[in-house]
């Protein structure tokens, strides 16, 4: 499986912004962007510089797509469902990402990261509706139960993470019993329930050039 190698950190100062990709790291001071909110490079302190329309698009969707650890081919499929989608196709795009099995397993606590419960996902430490699922972008559907299986669930790193997202608190799209580390995904979340700082509108725009 394809995967994208780039330090994690430099992600985020190259899209000016925390895209949580470094688990608890991000939720303290040692995070990068609070040491060096600047993008990296041996450019990246200059001040001043202004983006193209063109290239205003391009970084929103290059930032929407490293939050999600996806690549550029899954990510032109995604948008394409989605733009086959009745409703608006900025919209139906970030439920098919928030309904990612991967997505998924990380706002439930699975793992502490985007990629550490991809990577629990991939070691078959998942359940789909008590049926074993590997698939990181397998299709949640509203009704789905998720859970893990009983080896997962005893790993001292995957409790850390239930702990840690139980104290955060889970979004109200998901329903959750985190001692028995299982929850049902309740529906695809709506736009208001989503953060703020993305504007998948931008994404439509680069995309129907």
């Amino acid at each position: 499986m394809a995967r994208n190698l780039d330090p994690k950190c430099r992600q985020c100062r190259r899209e000016g912004e925390k895209l949580f990709l470094k688990g608890e790291k991000c939720f303290t001071d040692k995070c990068a962007i609070e040491r060096r909110s600047y993008a990296p490079g041996q450019h990246g302190q200059k001040s001043g510089q202004r983006l193209s329309g063109y290239g205003v698009q391009l970084r929103e969707k290059q930032k929407i797509r490293r939050l999600y650890g996806i690549l550029e081919r899954q990510f032109r499929k995604t948008y394409a469902e989605a733009d086959r989608r009745k409703g608006q196709t900025g919209e139906n795009l970030l439920q098919l990402l928030e309904g990612r099995l991967d997505a998924v397993a990380y706002r439930m606590g699975f793992g502490a990261s985007r990629a550490e419960a991809r990577q629990v996902v991939r070691h078959n430490g998942v359940l789909v509706n008590g049926k074993r699922v590997n698939i990181p972008s397998y299709t949640v559907r509203p009704g789905d139960e998720i859970q893990l299986t009983d080896g997962a669930r005893n790993q001292l790193r995957v409790k850390a993470s239930l702990e840690a997202a139980e104290s955060r608190g889970f979004p109200e799209w998901l329903a959750m019993d985190v001692k028995a580390g299982k929850g049902t995904f309740k529906a695809y979340p709506q736009r208001a329930e989503l953060p703020a700082t993305l504007n998948e509108g931008l994404v439509v725009e680069l995309y129907s050039r």
